[in-house]
């Protein structure tokens, strides 16, 4: 009995001890990251390739910092131009682009920022981006998970192709100290994985940001991250459009067939 006491109380001065150096490296991790890009992202909102013929083609882009292009240092290569950009080439038709993607987003709020969208706003295509909050701030996977789907859900039900890139691989953050950096990596694709299934489930197209781009994150961080070493860069977003471009013209099609 005093044995079993006794471990029962090592057990829990460990996790103690352990939660306390977590603590520690998360609070070193926000010294070292800071808020150099500040909070808010570039506006890039407009039509893209408006030479071309015929009307705009709407994009929709939610989701977190990453979906609203915080740091990039021009409005030419926040993600969502990247994506007007390379759609309006590929089609051969103009893009009007709507970002309502805001910094430190978490899942939870995908709902408020498609009620901020006015009453007859319809997408064409729409791209959601969103998780590393959710892990930073711990929450449940279900719960993350579920509020993606309702979006997804939405979004189809409004009649937009829906493209979701799912969870980046917060194992790629080398400002965070390890353990910290591992557990954060675990984290990512756990939830990651959830958030596949319920964007597929709801009718959304997924990429894997961990595998489209993830390697280049963690093998070029000088390149491929902004000044602060969390956001990507230009040529970051430049590397995370292009992983998501096929996907969203895939989208497309396959709504218009559906439609057909």
């Amino acid at each position: 009995m005093a044995t079993s006491a006794a471990l029962a109380g090592a057990v829990v001065a460990g996790a103690f001890a352990a939660r306390s150096v977590l603590t520690r490296q998360a609070a070193l991790a926000r010294l070292r990251i800071g808020k150099p890009l500040g909070e808010s992202a570039l506006e890039a909102d407009r039509v893209w390739r408006p030479k071309l013929a015929g009307a705009p083609l709407e994009l929709l882009v939610l989701g977190d910092s990453i979906a609203a292009g915080l740091g990039a240092q021009r409005p030419k290569d926040v993600l969502g131009a990247r994506l007007s950009k390379g759609l309006a080439d590929f089609l051969h038709r103009p893009v009007r682009l709507r970002t309502v993607a805001v910094v430190g987003a978490e899942s939870k709020d995908l709902a408020d920022q498609l009620d901020r969208l006015p009453p007859d706003y319809r997408a064409d295509a729409a791209v959601i981006i969103v998780g590393g909050n959710d892990v930073t701030h711990r929450t449940p996977v279900s719960q993350a998970a579920g509020d993606l789907e309702a979006a997804v859900r939405r979004l189809g039900d409004a009649g937009a192709s829906v493209v979701v890139g799912t969870c980046p691989d917060l194992g790629a953050l080398r400002p965070v100290p390890q353990p910290l950096r591992a557990l954060g990596a675990q984290a990512s694709r756990q939830l990651a994985h959830a958030q596949a299934v319920a964007a597929r489930r709801a009718g959304a197209r997924v990429v894997s940001l961990r595998r489209a781009v993830g390697a280049m994150f963690i093998e070029n961080p000088d390149d491929m991250f902004s000044v602060d070493r969390f956001h990507p860069s230009a040529l970051g977003y430049r590397r995370t459009a292009d992983a998501l471009l096929p996907e969203i013209v895939a989208a497309l099609a396959q709504g218009v067939r559906a439609r057909g």
